[in-house]
């Protein structure tokens, strides 16, 4: 993992700072994402053309974890065909449970930096939130 401190500044910067947390008027997909278990809530949206995110955002509550992650999510998906996206999607799942190449970890930029949510098992829906509702909206 990376050092607390890197993850702590990724962390607050999205939190403090959101690039992607707004509406988005001329979305043409949109889905709702609730993690029952904790309250979290966002709601997703994306302009999809030719098979292509050409933007998204999303607006909601929820912790830190699941306000950054769906951000960070956002930064990767955008300009990525709906297919290129579900990939990326697997990757972080499986980053989640521990059980990715590190060829996969730069993939994810910086998402990368929430690795070991998979040793804090109450977080994993947290940091899923945004990339579950993204599957649920394309597939």
């Amino acid at each position: 993992m990376q050092n607390n401190s890197f993850y702590n500044e990724i962390l607050t910067e999205h939190n403090l700072h959101p690039y992607h947390k707004h509406g988005l008027a001329d979305a043409n997909l949109e889905l709702e994402g609730v993690n029952p278990s904790c309250g979290d809530d966002i709601i997703l949206r994306l302009k999809v053309v030719d098979d292509v995110i050409v933007d998204g955002a999303y607006e909601g509550e929820g912790c830190a974890i699941s306000q950054a992650s769906a951000d960070m999510m956002l930064d990767l998906l955008i300009g990525k065909s709906k297919e290129e996206g579900l990939r990326l999607a697997d990757i972080f799942s499986r980053m989640i449970k521990d059980k990715i190449s590190d060829e996969e970890l730069e993939e994810l930029e910086e998402a990368g930096v929430l690795a070991d949510i998979s040793h804090m098992p109450a977080r994993v829906k947290c940091a899923m939130l945004g990339w579950r509702t993204f599957r649920e909206m394309v597939e």
